[in-house]
């Protein structure tokens, strides 16, 4: 198991949306990510910097890199494309973040 963390940018003002979506979110979307090899995903704000943390275990089999592929992930970043920044495929702009510590 891997883990893997990134960083991706809220639009100001839409804190509030942004939750209710993904409390929301659509079981054919979660399930399509354990299908990848992604457990324990976590997205924390921080709002001085309007700034998305996310965490989440890679399965050492992972095939995320195919999500981007799948019509329901497209359509999930169409439905977020308002209320974060994006990459012209409407995908969130994301920043990898580097470990720099781990305790178990």
């Amino acid at each position: 198991m891997k883990r893997n963390a990134f960083a991706m940018r809220l639009k100001p003002g839409n804190e509030a949306e942004y939750k209710k979506r993904h409390d929301g979110i659509w079981p054919e979307l979660k399930a399509a990510l354990r299908v990848a090899g992604i457990s324990d995903y976590t997205i924390w704000l921080d709002r001085k910097t309007n700034t998305l943390f996310a965490f989440q275990y890679l399965a050492d089999d992972a095939t995320d890199s195919e999500l981007p592929n799948l019509p329901i992930v497209k359509k999930w970043w169409h439905m977020m494309a308002d209320l974060m920044e994006t990459n012209a495929d409407e995908s969130p702009v994301s920043d990898g973040i580097i470990e720099m510590f781990h305790m178990d």
